[in-house]
């Protein structure tokens, strides 16, 4: 899959997942994906935790997540992303590690995508029992979490056209402008 096909073919699918465990090599390029991202002055602020097994996320899903869903439990792997603040750049009294984060997990969702994996990007946790479950030390900041699964029947692009026939996004018009605020872009 090329990117732009990766990108155009992404969809949030956590009523899809199924049970199937996932290829370690699998997950590691998912991983590697997401290390690769750029982040400010290239701190790489970003840390991983790999939950993975059905007891131990159905332990995850019904201790940290408010509103525990037995879809996600289904998962076999659900993937913790957080940051140190301490860790990365601040310019401007804006801290980075949110965004350098999201660079990363944009990576992952894409990869994920790529190798046929549904993913749904997820921030609905409490994060001092995450912590306190995950042993987060207590400087580190929860960001988002995503479920990693096969989809639960057939192939991703089946598991994904319901959801992407129905995806709204604003046209570039609307979001781009040229040189200067609200002066019209010219789309090609």
């Amino acid at each position: 899959m090329e990117t732009l096909e990766a990108i155009n073919k992404r969809s949030s699918l956590k009523a899809h997942l199924s049970s199937r465990e996932i290829e370690p090599e699998k997950i590691t390029k998912i991983l590697d994906a997401a290390r690769l991202a750029p982040s400010a002055r290239n701190t790489q602020p970003w840390r991983f935790i790999v939950v993975q097994g059905r007891e131990a996320v159905a332990a995850l899903v019904s201790s940290v997540f408010f509103e525990p869903n037995q879809v996600v439990n289904n998962a076999p792997v659900i993937i913790i992303a957080c940051a140190n603040p301490g860790d990365d750049v601040v310019i401007g009294g804006r801290e980075y590690y949110l965004f350098d984060v999201a660079l990363a997990v944009e990576n992952m969702l894409l990869a994920a995508t790529d190798l046929g994996l549904v993913t749904h990007p997820m921030t609905a946790l409490n994060e001092d029992k995450l912590k306190e479950t995950l042993g987060i030390p207590r400087e580190v900041r929860f960001v988002i979490a995503t479920p990693l699964a096969y989809p639960a029947k057939g192939s991703y692009a089946e598991a994904a056209k319901e959801r992407l026939q129905q995806r709204t996004r604003k046209g570039l018009k609307e979001v781009v402008y040229s040189n200067t605020w609200g002066r019209p872009f010219e789309v090609y």
